[in-house]
């Protein structure tokens, strides 16, 4: 078994070597005064272990694929890979593909290897059936058709093999206009999909333009319900938050309502996805100022950022509308764009984003690949080190341990890093790696 698997073994502690024994004998404080100050901070304790628990081991996707519901089929996730591997074809083949989107030719052989297999294999990681933008007010007859048969869809592709790793619908959302709609859909798609057995795994469920705290009750306790209703374990339902309003970024009191409406919802929050458009068109900016990487985009996304820090609430970039389609140079223009916008919300710490077209995969997976190829060598050789306890250029403390262990197990993950690659390069496998991504219990400073 390679050196460091177990994934028991005891992490390095450097805080305190030839620490010895606290001398009870030369301390002031009497025990009774310390169990006061435990008393006071009893509820912050609480609040702590309750409302910040951190994230868990769990996978979360590099991307979410939004399609009209009408449109979905068992057979999409196979013909959006295909499409997107013509789409390479086209334009001179893979490896030419990720050397135009700027991946080093030291990176280029495996990143082509790596998305060429990614596109045949798992092309599609999220997909929401989407019941609101993209599908627009078809009247409730059809709706209500539509969701039912999206959902008996998702059955048929769970029996064959052909669903992705994660799925579920966007509703309408929770405004007056929209919430008879949006309720009556989130219902009929859970009973439908319920109606042939347990709650699917991988189910997501999104609301969209959330403007208030009280939606985001509103919809926990409709989550309740519906758990009740259909005999449901508690939680079972949770629930994506799109922030695409500047009401949910800052009320009218002059306070941002996002850390309040995740802590609000009783832990049916599982995420918070920014809306590119209708949020920039709500702040008055030009349509071809709209775009991920715009000053207000970044304002907003750095508020959710700080928000979900902690509480297990993943992140979510959203989309570019800019497709790659028309001739090569519209293509590759696109591409480029897609590639660069992809890169810079990884490097800001949001891993999933949203894609709209199938020739949109090809530079979401070849900015992942590439992401996590280049950061794969150097942060093994930090984990390995800091495992070993070898002493080197860097010393890296138990949160930066966490985060190097993190990032590594999200490239395995999305299929960028091997599992043969992790044990060779930093003698771990994946229990050890998620040991050290999400151990027991940590203290803020030193060591476990």
């Amino acid at each position: 078994m390679p050196k460091g698997s177990q994934p028991h073994r005891t992490l390095p502690s450097r805080a305190d070597d030839g620490a010895r024994p606290l001398d009870r004998a030369a301390t002031a404080l009497r025990p009774e005064e310390l169990i006061g100050i435990d008393r006071l901070l009893a509820a912050a304790d609480r609040l702590l272990a309750d409302d910040y628990p951190g994230d868990d081991d769990t996978r979360q996707p590099v991307h979410t694929v939004y399609v009209a519901a009408d449109r979905y089929a068992p057979a999409l996730p196979r013909e959006w890979g295909a499409a997107a591997r013509d789409a390479v074809e086209a334009h001179g083949g893979m490896e030419a593909v990720a050397l135009d989107l700027g991946v080093p030719e030291a990176f280029a052989a495996d990143v082509a290897t790596l998305v060429t297999a990614k596109l045949a294999s798992e092309p599609i990681e999220d997909l929401r059936l989407d019941l609101e933008d993209g599908y627009g007010d078809r009247g409730d007859e059809n709706e209500d058709a539509d969701v039912r048969r999206a959902a008996g869809h998702l059955l048929d592709a769970l029996a064959g093999g052909e669903a992705p790793p994660f799925f579920g619908i966007r509703i309408k959302g929770l405004e007056r206009a929209t919430r008879a709609r949006g309720i009556r859909s989130l219902d009929l798609f859970l009973s439908t999909l319920l109606e042939a057995g347990d709650l699917p795994k991988g189910v997501r469920l999104t609301l969209p333009k959330v403007t208030t705290v009280a939606q985001v009750e509103a919809m926990a306790r409709l989550c309740d319900r519906l758990e009740q209703h259909h005999g449901l374990a508690a939680r079972s339902l949770r629930f994506e938050m799109q922030v695409e309003t500047p009401q949910i970024v800052l009320a009218a009191d002059g306070t941002s309502p996002l850390a309040r409406a995740i802590h609000a919802s009783d832990g049916r929050v599982s995420g918070l996805h920014y809306g590119t458009y209708d949020y920039s068109a709500a702040l008055g900016i030009a349509p071809a100022y709209q775009s991920l990487d715009h000053p207000a985009a970044d304002h907003a996304k750095n508020v959710m950022q700080v928000a979900a820090a902690q509480t297990g609430v993943r992140l979510a970039d959203g989309s570019t509308n800019v497709l790659p389609v028309g001739d090569a140079d519209a293509v590759r223009a696109a591409w480029r764009l897609s590639a660069r916008l992809t890169r810079r919300s990884l490097e800001r710490g949001f891993f999933q984003g949203w894609d709209l077209h199938p020739a949109q995969l090809v530079p979401r997976f070849v900015a992942n690949a590439l992401f996590y190829r280049e950061g794969f060598a150097p942060a093994a050789a930090r984990l390995r080190a800091y495992v070993d306890r070898v002493e080197g250029g860097i010393l890296d403390e138990p949160a930066t341990a966490r985060a190097l262990a993190t990032f590594v197990a999200r490239g395995v993950a999305c299929g960028a890093v091997t599992e043969q690659e992790l044990t060779d390069a930093a003698g771990l496998d994946l229990a050890a790696l998620a040991a050290l991504a999400h151990p027991p219990h940590t203290t803020t400073e030193g060591h476990p």
